[in-house]
């Protein structure tokens, strides 16, 4: 379940603001312990109330002193360099939403206008009932998408190119290479041609074995089968 917002506002009940203040009077003692301890910074709180006689302090009162006694031996542009009073921290908070808020129509601006660009397009014509300065808005969001496309074409177009300038030296070893494995080939054709013819006995000669003799006719001629003895296909 969700937390309900606190209107920063003066609780005017005497009862609720008593309550309030000491249950966030004591989340904030925790909150300055917590960051002087996680962080290793020096740190102290003052509180004055109605409701105690005497302010609270922490982390006591000696720690407050040496803190304080740090501070002013600051220098005064220094010490008024980050200090905020309720006033000038309205300010700030001021400032900030206003910020946000012109972030935020200038947002819903370019959408609302982007809207009507594809309604255009769709009906292939520049809708009548728009305003002299929704077409000026219309031109200036076109103009800008243009801009984009034109600036993400460049950079495709720089992408492969350098792509391109590093494939073609790849590509010209490579073929570099297959010329020397070709002219290798061609220089030593003798050798290839008798490798191939030594495979061919071979595979023969392996055949005839499985097979158990049978009546296959040898590759070289039955010359010296006639005489009682097989040839050796290796050194014919």
């Amino acid at each position: 379940m969700t937390r309900k917002k606190v209107k920063l506002a003066f609780i005017v009940n005497d009862a609720s603001r008593k309550a309030t203040y000491k249950k966030r009077k004591k989340g904030l003692m925790k909150k300055v312990g917590e960051l002087s301890t996680l962080c290793g910074i020096d740190a102290c709180a003052i509180i004055y109330s109605p409701y105690d006689p005497q302010p609270e302090v922490w982390p006591s009162p000696i720690g407050v002193q040496r803190v304080l006694a740090k501070f002013r031996r600051m220098p005064e542009l220094e010490q008024s360099k980050k200090m905020v009073n309720q006033d000038s921290f309205l300010r700030q908070r001021i400032l900030k939403t206003k910020e946000q808020v012109k972030k935020q129509s200038k947002d819903n601006r370019e959408k609302e206008i982007t809207q009507v660009m594809f309604q255009c397009l769709s009906a292939g014509k520049i809708l009548p009932n728009i305003s002299m300065v929704d077409l000026n808005d219309l031109a200036w969001l076109i103009d800008q998408n243009l801009k984009d496309i034109n600036r993400r074409v460049e950079i495709l177009t720089k992408k492969a190119q350098s792509q391109a300038q590093i494939v073609a030296p790849l590509v010209s070893d490579v073929a570099a290479k297959i010329e020397e494995k070709e002219e290798g080939c061609h220089g030593n054709g003798l050798d290839l041609d008798m490798n191939i013819d030594v495979m061919e006995k071979q595979n023969w000669f392996t055949n005839l074995l499985n097979s158990g003799g049978g009546d296959e006719a040898l590759p070289f001629g039955d010359v010296n089968h006639q005489n009682g003895f097989w040839p050796n296909p290796f050194f014919q």
